[in-house]
């Protein structure tokens, strides 16, 4: 008997949890994720699995756009007003819910993975409960990783290889990566320091043009780290929560959406734009990219721009964006596969090393200053 009452427990905590996170951050906001939760509940009440997507999936997008133009109405185009906040937390997690709940969640019910339960209440009531705690766990509303519902259910109940909730809390990696945030985190100090003593002798003298283009390089690259270090955060408290902990003799299940290292390491622009919010750039090619016969990089860009809110700024660097990638498939195919000396090659490697880093600092900056105009 204890046993039938854990399971439903734990997502109820779950979902308590990140409902008083949402009401604390999001204050009387808080009602746009909640209506957007409680309209996903009601469609999978309502449809059959194979209308379910589509429903759900223009659902949510148009009721996220409508805030994105509320936001761009009151902010920028017409009101000039300053916009709370806790606007902007409460549309970030409908972004964040748009991912889960179109997507992951009724994709699995396509396929097949996960079948809806019988019409008993008591059945139905613990996979709404489930689907609940899902889309609004304090992990899911912080901007952790993307994750499959299966992968969640499995997690919770520790089915498979996952362990459950109780017996995961990993603090040696959780330290480490706190250890990564702590270092990401002076290392965007130590730079945002230079950047400001390099502005301040700038005004005393001139500046050649190599130092101010390595200023605007380290100005991108320190908005970048506010990212690896929001993700290694995500991470933590992931792993800390006992979600994506597989047990020894299984494979490891990846909850991370992107290595700094790695990343900024990365040769080619195709390549960047794959492991930049990893997570995030796999929903974006399952959703758009392999289904797509025609301009699949222009559309899954132009679909970016699009969920993260048709800012004037981010339509231009995610378009700019897809264009130096469909270049960067043709340079690539036609340049470096002739290539056969090994200096030549690792030279190639730096000066595309060194474009991928330019057409980056360029997206970056363009969404910046045109999405504050």
């Amino acid at each position: 008997m204890a046993e039938f009452f854990v399971e439903p427990l734990r997502y109820l905590y779950l979902c308590l949890g990140g409902c008083a996170l949402a009401v604390v951050t999001m204050g009387v906001y808080s009602w746009v994720v909640f209506a957007a939760t409680s309209v996903f509940a009601l469609l999978v009440c309502s449809l059959c699995p194979g209308r379910l997507h589509a429903w759900v999936f223009w659902t949510q997008m148009l009721g996220q756009t409508s805030c994105h133009l509320y936001i761009q109405y009151r902010e920028a185009y017409y009101l000039h007003e300053v916009v709370s906040i806790r606007v902007f937390v409460a549309v970030s997690s409908l972004m964040l819910l748009t991912q889960r709940v179109p997507v992951s969640v009724h994709g699995t019910l396509q396929e097949g993975q996960l079948k809806l339960p019988p019409e008993a209440a008591k059945s139905r009531l613990h996979f709404l409960l489930s689907l609940s705690s899902y889309v609004l766990n304090f992990t899911t509303l912080l901007g952790g990783p993307l994750y499959p519902y299966n992968q969640f259910v499995a997690c919770v109940e520790g089915l498979g290889s996952y362990r459950p909730l109780p017996q995961a809390l990993p603090l040696g990696t959780v330290s480490v990566k706190a250890l990564q945030v702590m270092l990401f985190e002076g290392l965007r100090y130590a730079l945002l320091y230079c950047l400001v003593s390099h502005s301040a002798a700038a005004d005393a003298s001139d500046v050649g043009p190599v130092r101010e283009f390595l200023w605007v390089w380290g100005l991108a690259l320190s908005l970048r780290m506010r990212y690896y270090s929001h993700w290694r955060i995500s991470e933590c408290l992931n792993i800390a929560a006992g979600f994506g902990v597989p047990q020894a003799d299984s494979a490891s299940l990846v909850l991370s959406d992107g290595d700094p290292w790695t990343t900024e390491g990365s040769t080619r622009v195709s390549e960047f734009a794959r492991r930049w919010n990893a997570t995030t750039s796999a929903w974006l090619r399952r959703l758009v990219f392999c289904r797509c016969e025609s301009c699949p990089v222009l559309m899954t860009f132009g679909f970016s721009a699009w969920w993260h809110g048709l800012n004037p700024g981010q339509l231009v660097g995610f378009l700019s964006w897809a264009v130096a990638v469909m270049a960067d498939y043709g340079l690539h195919r036609n340049v470096g596969a002739a290539l056969t000396s090994s200096w030549v090659k690792a030279l190639y490697a730096g000066l595309s090393w060194a474009h991928t880093q330019m057409v980056i600092t360029c997206v970056v900056l363009l969404g910046v200053n045109l999405g504050e105009e």
